[in-house]
């Protein structure tokens, strides 16, 4: 899965490309209130352009569930891309994505020149990877371009089907840069290798927790899962959130963090408060305790300080350190020091530090440490998969090198 041929190893010159972005962005009042993914599409797309391909772009946007729905039209990236390439990025304004206005602008087009189809998720088989609408998106090009990693974790008609009657189906910079490193960094790291997993649920990260205990050497455990651990340890919680079905799993990876001689981090000390903040932003008032001693009347909701001291200095030595999930409430600065301690700490190393998308990307760019780190990726559900040691079916319908 890691071998795939990218736009590098092929010539598009005077051929058709439909190249698969990842455009769902999000829109307010019909403007993009955030375009880094435009901003991150944009390498592959200006290499097309450059090497003499027709560029037809196509991506999804929000859940239309297979109906158009103008406030889900893509027509606003078209205009947004035109500016930030310099040149008409056309779009064609099908309800059935592949339609008159589709078809009539590829027929027209010139080397060089880029075209943007209507949101995919207008038409329903979309995401059932039906036939007639894979057939129908690979009767436009020569060549297929996979560049959204994002949706990468599910079978779709225009990530997977289209791949099936193209002849050529390759990787964009984009998919390749997360193969490089989310690929490598969990089958090939280079070591000590450190994982950090938070986030709410235990549920949500039980493959997780089991392949990277295999392949790290320290793994560490903060945010919403780790009170389901303390509580697998015989630690009093409080009222924090715990996951009773998980206990049995919890204390099995703790046996297997011992078997495997690997070290499982837990928190040493909590940040508790009597309830969970609302408004999330909201003025609360806190207090540090040992992990064990948690008062039943109240809710662990991010690590303490000596955990926070422990978890940056576990990061210290490291070579490779992937992180998915923040350690604390984060979205409330009151508690989000710890997500911020170990934000500070992957800025601070020389390690390859790789953010596993969702809330942990949201978290270190809205704490401004996203420039610090060698790899956020772009995808959060395709990103949790692929530490699993799942195959993504969209890397898996590339040709391999």
């Amino acid at each position: 899965m890691l071998n795939k041929k990218s736009v590098d190893d092929i010539n598009v010159k005077g051929k058709k490309v439909l190249v698969r972005c990842d455009f769902n962005v999000p829109l307010k009042d019909g403007k993009i209130t955030d375009e880094n993914r435009l901003v991150a599409a944009l390498p592959t797309i200006k290499k097309l352009i450059a090497d003499g391909g027709r560029v037809i772009l196509c991506s999804h946007l929000g859940k239309p569930k297979g109906e158009p729905k103008p406030e889900m039209s893509l027509a606003p990236v078209a205009v947004r891309l035109s500016e930030l390439l310099g040149q008409e990025v056309k779009f064609a304004a099908d309800d059935n994505v592949v339609g008159e206005n589709a078809k009539a602008a590829v027929a027209e087009m010139k080397d060089g020149d880029v075209i943007l189809l209507q949101n995919t998720r207008y038409r329903v088989e979309e995401t059932k990877n039906g036939e007639a609408f894979s057939k129908e998106l690979a009767s436009l090009c020569d060549v297929f371009v996979n560049d959204a990693f994002g949706t990468a974790h599910r079978a779709h008609c225009s990530n997977v089907g289209v791949t099936e009657y193209v002849d050529t189906s390759v990787v964009g910079y984009l998919m390749q840069k997360e193969i490089d490193f989310l690929g490598n960094a969990v089958n090939n790291p280079e070591r000590p290798f450190v994982a950090i997993l938070g986030g709410a649920k235990v549920a949500d990260k039980l493959n997780v927790i089991s392949n990277l205990l295999e392949k790290c050497d320290t793994l560490i455990i903060g945010g919403g899962m780790a009170y389901t651990f303390l509580k697998a340890k015989g630690c009093e919680v409080g009222t924090s959130l715990v996951d009773d079905t998980k206990i049995d799993y919890c204390k099995e990876m703790m046996d297997k963090a011992e078997k495997l001689g690997k070290k499982l981090l837990l928190p040493v000390d909590t940040t508790i408060a009597k309830a969970f903040p609302s408004p999330i932003d909201a003025e609360i008032e806190i207090s540090v305790v040992k992990s064990e001693a948690i008062p039943a009347d109240m809710m662990g909701l991010d690590i303490g300080t000596e955990t926070a001291a422990l978890y940056a200095d576990a990061v210290k030595s490291a070579k490779t350190v992937v992180w998915n999930g923040p350690m604390g409430v984060f979205e409330n600065p009151i508690l989000a020091k710890g997500t911020i301690a170990v934000a500070k700490s992957l800025a601070e190393t020389d390690a390859t530090t790789i953010i596993g998308g969702g809330d942990s990307a949201a978290a270190v760019n809205q704490l401004g440490f996203g420039d610090k780190m060698t790899h956020i990726s772009t995808g959060g559900g395709a990103s949790l998969e692929f530490l699993e040691g799942k195959e993504l079916p969209g890397v898996v319908a590339a040709d391999d090198k």
